[in-house]
């Protein structure tokens, strides 16, 4: 089965190429896959400022430990309980930070 979305290049492309394939035109069947890659396209968005590729996989390599940190899931708190969260995790980090500093 072939998922596209509804443009007429779609079809055009499918009828040479996978013509015996079934193809379902739906916009929001596709949204599956697309999320599946949402912490790579993370990834890649904050590769943008970066000269080289050696510099960016060192940084994402830190930044990838860290960035859980700062978000929780917001999906199943209320609003205050999320900035008490967020409240709590910066004064862990304000810690940290002071005493990586310190040293």
């Amino acid at each position: 089965m072939l998922i596209t979305g509804k443009l007429a290049s779609y079809r055009v492309a499918h009828r040479t190429t996978m013509s015996t394939v079934e193809r379902r035109q739906n916009t929001y069947v596709n949204n599956r896959c697309e999320n599946s890659r949402q912490p790579s396209r993370q990834r890649e968005r904050a590769m943008k400022g970066f000269r080289s590729a050696g510099s960016a996989q060192r940084f994402l390599a830190s930044f990838s430990r860290i960035s859980p940190h700062f978000r929780p899931p917001r999906h199943r708190m209320t609003a205050p309980d999320h900035r008490t969260e967020l409240a709590a995790r910066f004064q862990v980090w304000d810690q940290v930070t002071e005493q990586a500093l310190a040293a």
